[in-house]
């Protein structure tokens, strides 16, 4: 009986062990099997296109290889690893500890090598070698728009910037080609080859234009190094639909040569600064409390000032104990009594102290959270940062009185350009966006991005109020340098102090314009941002001319004619 039973049992278990192998173990070994006896070769999908919104390639690919290496399938293994060591730089020492590892069934020899080198290769005839064509990412105007399109891996995955936003587009999917082998991975006789086709990514097409950002890469370059800036931004947006037509974020640098050896210095140069920095934008500022103030004031609100208002602007308010004064001293007397249009164009800081608080916390957070400030934008683009704004429960009465005018609130340069935008093109806020549209690799195209309304911030009549006085800071106040003969230009100057350590930090500015045109129909609109100038800081001399600059560019590029 129990002989009997321990025959049975041993029958059980080898049952069970069949079992395990065929069902449990059943795929993993079919394709240990399979890898055994059969050579893969890929065939690399190739990356799509990254292109301006008219179809110019600002990144391509160039046909490069990559190298591998099967250690079975190895038959001389010292004088294999000379070879390679040769052509393509390894150390033969390391090459041969992983041809001998022949538990490895592949290892990757090299990637993105030139075609001179693989032809070096073929020459040798190497059992157990192979390569085969993979993309190296070329990019047309080597530093140009970098931060904004990034860079990628050895391996051509997206690591950074639209790169990386849309690698799932841009990526397609590898291919390969499969061959019979025997055990040690050489091509049996009469094998067949059976071939997997690579389908390649799709196009991006962004809503860049290459002319404008080229003349707004040149116009920043030469203000960075007149001034002697830490660093400079600029953006230039449609405020029609908030179609990005250039980024410029400099210092830079070369895409086709990644400083990848210098983590830090690629940090610092590959941060996209007007999506993630943040900062305190000083008088730019005052276009949100202006339109604010319109907009109530033409709904009726008896706490709102209306445009023939005449503000006292000769004295210090303190406010919480907290003093709160002009940037200017009033001897030439303009100052002293002065409209809203008046109060832009000598940007004077106790009039839009006045404005934020009669409207109280609560009427003029509604503005700023229309506006998107302590938000983001919702711009195609990883990193965006969400600014600073007091929550309105905390918010005092001082706080209040300075974030009227600028201070107290960190912003994003994206943040600011859309929220001025909205506020001069008749009040509509869309989600900023620099894809156009996706066209697949025979021409079709399969993703138009259309404008999405996200906010209607302001009426009209309030946006059309509000260009009309900062076409009067272009044409006779602080914004004068952006002046452009026949043409609408409106805008704001900004100076801000910057903090360190919860200190004002001596002799260091963030000086910025935020100008558009035409001012009563706009098309163009450009943010300047000049951090830590030195010597002349304020915002009308250093930030004005560069927008001016880019302004008579974008003319002469599109063939604008003149107002007049």
């Amino acid at each position: 009986m129990s002989v009997g039973l321990a025959i049975a049992f041993i029958f059980c278990l080898i049952l069970g062990r069949m079992f395990f192998v065929q069902v449990v173990w059943g795929d993993k070994l079919t394709l240990k099997a399979f890898d055994q006896w059969n050579r893969e070769i890929p065939i690399i999908a190739g990356r799509g296109i990254i292109s301006d919104r008219n179809g110019v390639v600002i990144a391509g690919n160039r046909t490069t290889y990559s190298v591998f290496l099967r250690p079975r399938a190895v038959i001389n293994k010292e004088y294999t690893a000379t070879v390679l060591s040769g052509i393509f730089g390894r150390d033969p020492s390391e090459l041969i500890k992983k041809i001998e590892d022949v538990k490895v069934s592949e290892i990757t020899v090299a990637r993105q090598v030139e075609r001179e080198s693989v032809e070096k290769l073929i020459s040798y005839d190497l059992p157990g070698v192979y390569y085969s064509r993979d993309n190296t990412r070329s990019y047309t105007y080597n530093d140009a728009l970098c931060q904004v399109l990034g860079f990628t891996a050895n391996d051509g995955t997206g690591l950074s910037g639209i790169e990386k936003f849309y690698d799932n587009v841009l990526g397609g999917v590898n291919g390969e080609i499969t061959y019979t082998t025997d055990i040690v991975g050489i091509e049996t006789e009469n094998s067949v080859a059976v071939y997997h086709e690579a389908k390649d990514g799709d196009e991006i097409r962004l809503t860049i234009d290459m002319d404008i950002q080229l003349a707004a890469e040149d116009a920043m370059k030469s203000v960075y190094h007149s001034s002697k800036a830490k660093k400079v931004s600029c953006i230039v947006l449609n405020p029609q639909n908030f179609d990005i037509l250039a980024l410029v974020n400099y210092p830079s640098y070369d895409l086709n040569n990644v400083p990848r050896d210098d983590q830090e210095l690629l940090n610092s140069y590959s941060r996209n600064s007007v999506v993630s920095d943040i900062y305190e934008p000083g008088s730019t500022f005052k276009v949100v409390t202006a339109a604010a103030d319109i907009e109530e004031y033409l709904k009726g609100n008896s706490k709102a000032f209306s445009t023939s208002y005449v503000f006292n602007g000769s004295r210090t308010r303190t406010v919480d104990g907290t003093k709160i004064k002009c940037w200017s001293d009033h001897s030439n007397g303009k100052h002293s009594n002065q409209t809203l249009a008046e109060a832009l164009n000598n940007s004077c800081n106790p009039c839009f102290t006045d404005m934020a608080l009669s409207l109280g916390s609560e009427t003029f957070y509604n503005y700023l959270n229309a506006f998107g400030f302590g938000n983001v934008t919702g711009l195609d683009f990883n990193g965006e940062a969400l600014g600073m704004l007091v929550p309105q429960t905390a918010v005092r009465d001082c706080d209040l009185a300075r974030i009227g005018f600028g201070q107290t609130i960190a912003v994003t340069g994206i943040q600011l350009a859309c929220a001025i935008a909205a506020a001069v093109n008749g009040g509509n806020y869309y989600v900023p966006h620099l894809l156009k549209s996706i066209v697949t690799s025979d021409g079709n195209t399969v993703n138009e991005v259309a404008p999405v309304l996200k906010n209607k911030v302001i009426s009209e009549k309030a946006s059309s109020i509000l260009a009309q006085m900062l076409e009067g800071v272009v044409t006779e106040g602080s914004g004068k340098k952006a002046y452009i003969e026949g043409y609408r230009v409106g805008g704001k100057t900004g100076t801000a102090q910057k903090y360190e350590d919860g200190h004002v930090a001596q002799g260091k500015y963030v000086s910025s314009f935020c100008g558009f045109f035409p001012a009563n129909n706009p098309e163009y609109l450009a943010l300047i941002i000049v951090d830590e100038p030195q010597g002349t800081y304020y915002g009308s001399s250093v930030a004005a001319p560069v927008a001016a600059e880019i302004f008579k560019d974008i003319i002469q590029i599109k063939n604008i004619q003149r107002y007049e």
